[in-house]
């Protein structure tokens, strides 16, 4: 398998030759959805450690729970793409991948569990490479340095030690930019800009909804549809911050009473559920908790739910699924009830939450993505902001949080047993 012959422009098309050939410290690649980022780095990492019996890869997300749904499934995606599945085992229980031939192996941990990545021991070969997935979800630079630090030592001669980041660019106040992106040094950096028109695997569907979201909200599309940074001037949010806390202490405090709030979703858009507390005496919104994936079934949410241990708590839910509430109640979520909705719910939701300081955990990445890009619709005459969220923000999470402390008034204290 050291000959294998691999035809790049077959299998990973165009657009990638200077990452495919780039042998310096950090690749950094932010670019649009279905830009292929993802399985064009999975592609790399398993044909480069078929060929190179010593290299072994890390694979980091900001949140451990988040891998096996994204970087683990496009490894294996890649695996089967290139017919050598049997050259592979990929072991659910410790969430690693093993090249059969050599021993050498693919580990995969979280930044919501640093000593794992500290204490990395590889059994064949040296630890040369890195992949960090939604880099942007890591908003602490020391946290990245860190990480980096994890791939060094001496390796045989031919392997290099080198840094992958891929993810999408929501907000231009991001450490990435200034590190990777202004005045980086070019011999040691390939920081590239990439989008779906690259992408020649996409159908006509696929090439039709982006030129939709074009056409109905040009500032969205420069970051989801071209890959640019995003720039979020009038948040609707502004009063927010990432903190670690412990979720059982915050809940047994005077006065502290816990929230959940659930927006439905399926194929298109994904399944959102809020798990928060809000804390009325001082004005703050604990977010200690998400769910957020697309094509859930109610069976799939019930799951969801009772593994947060919350099923017997009040849930709010969108009251326009009237059925797959009343079948998540037949499931056992007794307490799961439709908000009230009304013209104005939307704006009046918004106005009680920012009068309370909103202080999320380090886990809910996909909250903080969404909070992080709500921004106000802008009049496209005037320029000036208008009184509701724009339309082309993604707001599962945000729609779900304002389902949850519609009820903040009233409710008993949440107990985690």
């Amino acid at each position: 398998m050291r000959n294998l012959e691999i035809d790049i422009s077959e299998i990973v098309g165009q657009g990638y030759g200077a990452f495919w050939g780039f042998r310096g410290r950090y690749r950094v690649v932010k670019g649009s959805r279905g830009c292929k980022k993802s399985k064009t780095a999975a592609l790399w990492f398993v044909i480069h450690m078929m060929r190179h019996p010593a290299a072994n890869l890390l694979v980091v997300r900001k949140v451990f729970r988040t891998l096996k749904d994204s970087c683990w499934a496009d490894l294996r995606w890649a695996v089967r793409r290139l017919g050598v599945e049997k050259k592979w085992k990929f072991r659910t229980s410790s969430l690693e991948a093993v090249y059969l031939e050599t021993g050498q192996t693919i580990y995969f941990r979280g930044l919501d569990d640093p000593i794992k990545i500290n204490s990395i021991s590889v059994s064949a070969g040296q630890l040369c490479w890195l992949w960090v997935e939604e880099a942007f979800e890591i908003q602490r630079e020391a946290d990245f340095d860190m990480l980096n630090e994890a791939i060094r030592g001496e390796i045989p001669n031919g392997l290099f030690k080198q840094v992958t980041l891929t993810f999408n660019p929501w907000d231009e106040r991001h450490w990435l930019k200034r590190r990777f992106f202004e005045g980086a040094d070019a011999e040691d950096v390939l920081a590239m800009t990439v989008d779906y028109r690259i992408n020649e695997f996409l159908d006509q569907r696929d090439l039709e909804l982006f030129e939709e979201i074009k056409r109905r909200n040009p500032r969205r599309y420069q970051v989801v549809g071209l890959g640019e940074w995003g720039v979020h001037e009038g948040l609707v949010f502004e009063q927010w911050r990432q903190e670690r806390f412990d979720v059982a202490e915050v809940l047994r405090r005077d006065g502290v009473l816990p929230v959940f709030g659930l927006d439905f979703g399926f194929t298109n858009d994904p399944t959102a559920l809020f798990c928060g507390a809000v804390d009325k005496l001082n004005r703050v919104v604990y977010v200690w908790d998400e769910v957020y994936a697309r094509g859930m079934t109610n069976a799939a949410i019930w799951r969801a739910v009772s593994e947060l241990g919350i099923v017997k708590e009040v849930i709010r839910a969108d009251s326009a699924e009237p059925k797959s509430i009343e079948e998540l109640r037949r499931l056992g979520i007794s307490k799961i009830r439709g908000v009230k909705k009304g013209p104005d719910s939307v704006r009046f939701g918004i106005q009680a939450l920012q009068e309370y300081e909103i202080v999320v955990h380090p886990k809910c990445v996909n909250f903080v993505r969404e909070i992080a890009a709500y921004v106000w619709e802008r009049d496209e005459m005037s320029g000036s902001g208008v009184n509701q969220p724009d339309s082309g923000c993604e707001d599962h999470l945000m729609d779900a949080m304002r389902y949850a402390v519609e009820g903040v008034l009233a409710g008993a204290r949440f107990s985690f047993g």
